[in-house]
């Protein structure tokens, strides 16, 4: 299970690579609800570095110390995960993959004021990191708003069954209510 307490600034200072697997149910969010089918492990792996500031390095030569050093998190995770299919309602195996690059900054504000223009994704610095839970809400984020199998392993039933032969019924023509109406004002 990922570290739900880590220190991501000493983790980065060490450039260690976290990583591991865990069961699906340790993830209780994302288990919840899903079908009953045999999967395997979520794998994930995590490493955090600091790194300069863009632009900020030849801007700043003249000055006699650097800026403080960003902290960076690149995570990795995969998973099957079951799913039913929209389209023949069975369950499925779902392959879900998440590569993601997070910057993190000082608070919620400056990440509400940076989103807007930043390329990477923002998180609020945190002394005590939950990895567990950005794994899981990741996982979350890379599922099929709806999920299919690229192929049904069974035909798909596409009406609701056989509807009984009605007698078709003699539809007034539209026209000669229009017609009736005409004969009327004219005769006036």
């Amino acid at each position: 299970m990922p570290p739900t307490a880590l220190d991501l600034r000493a983790s980065a200072q060490k450039a260690e690579t976290l990583s591991g697997q865990a069961l699906l149910s340790a993830f209780a969010r994302l288990a919840d609800g899903l079908p009953e089918l045999e999967v395997g492990p979520v794998r994930w792996s995590a490493q955090a570095e600091l790194r300069q500031p863009l632009g900020e390095l030849g801007a700043d030569l003249g000055r006699a110390e650097l800026p403080e050093p960003q902290l960076w998190l690149h995570l990795q995770a995969s998973a099957e995960l079951p799913q039913t299919c929209q389209r023949c309602l069975a369950p499925y195996a779902q392959p879900v993959e998440v590569d993601r690059w997070f910057r993190f900054v000082a608070d919620e504000t400056v990440a509400l004021a940076e989103d807007e223009e930043a390329e990477e994704d923002l998180l609020a610095f945190e002394p005590r990191f939950d990895l567990a839970a950005l794994v899981e809400d990741e996982l979350l984020l890379a599922l099929p708003l709806v999920p299919m199998h690229e192929v049904c392993p069974v035909p798909v039933r596409m009406s609701a069954g056989e509807l009984p032969d009605l007698p078709e019924e003699k539809k007034p023509n539209p026209f000669a209510a229009l017609s009736a109406l005409k004969g009327r004002t004219t005769g006036h």
